[in-house]
């Protein structure tokens, strides 16, 4: 087959260690009957180890010309489907779930398909996902660190999160310039504590952190939160209003939010 050069438009590179692939199919944990999802096979290398051990694979892949390779296995339980990831509706493609979902992410999208898998996280019984070092850092991250953000706040409200292992820039053709690192995350069965509204809850998260450097009470008060006595209502949460955002572990952004929206 005609070997592949990597695409700078689709920041690829491709995993070519063998030992990785097994230890990241190994990670996702399959059970007899299970369905996958994988996000991003590029050569096939994760593909054709899950294939074997799966009921069905779909497969989302933005490059066409990857894309009719991995069509061209010919592998009767696999579904390949060639585009945009962030684009594409999950619910559509993943009709009975729960799936395993297995990615080798490009780093460039790290944040917004964790944001997505957030958002379609009933979908899922586990998830394998090889990020970045530095964004795996921030998924696991505790307050007070400088990785501590909002990914670290929801990543510890949905899921329970765990560093597999890591791996080294030769795993990968081209060699990338960072560390990567596997995480297995696992939904919750519920938010791990109760927020009230989840969205408002949400908006509050993100504005805490929208100046890092600034109080909470600034923060808040410049992302729009400008409510009468909205020092007292921090305060009512038990919250410094003199704090920062960084300092809030996941407990006290739970009773800031039910403060907020009462």
């Amino acid at each position: 087959m005609v070997a592949i050069q990597p695409k700078r438009c689709f920041s690829q590179n491709f995993l070519r260690d063998a030992r990785v692939a097994e230890r990241i199919v190994a990670a996702a944990g399959l059970r007899e009957g299970e369905r996958v999802f994988e996000i991003g096979p590029g050569l096939g290398v994760l593909t054709r180890r899950l294939l074997p051990l799966c009921q069905e694979l779909q497969a989302v892949e933005i490059d066409p010309e990857l894309a009719a390779r991995l069509e061209a296995l010919g592998a009767s339980n696999l579904v390949v489907h060639q585009g945009d990831a962030l684009r594409l509706s999950w619910p559509e493609l993943l009709s009975h779930p729960p799936y395993i979902l297995v990615a080798n992410l490009p780093y460039h999208i790290s944040s917004p398909i964790f944001f997505k898998i957030l958002e379609e996280r009933h979908l899922f019984r586990r998830l394998v996902l090889m990020f970045q070092r530095e964004f795996g850092a921030r998924l696991c991250a505790f307050p007070g660190t400088k990785d501590y953000g909002i990914p670290s706040v929801f990543c510890r409200q949905y899921f329970d999160a765990e560093v597999v292992f890591e791996v080294a820039p030769q795993a990968f053709s081209p060699i990338p310039k960072v560390a990567s690192a596997v995480l297995a995350l696992t939904p919750l069965a519920a938010p791990r504590v109760a927020v009230g509204e989840e969205r408002f809850f949400a908006r509050v998260v993100r504005a805490s952190f929208a100046q890092r450097r600034k109080t909470l009470f600034n923060s808040l008060r410049g992302a729009g939160f400008d409510l009468p006595h909205l020092a007292d209502r921090i305060h009512a949460a038990g919250i410094d209003p003199q704090r920062r955002g960084e300092t809030l572990d996941l407990d006290e952004f739970a009773k800031l939010s039910r403060a907020l929206e009462g």
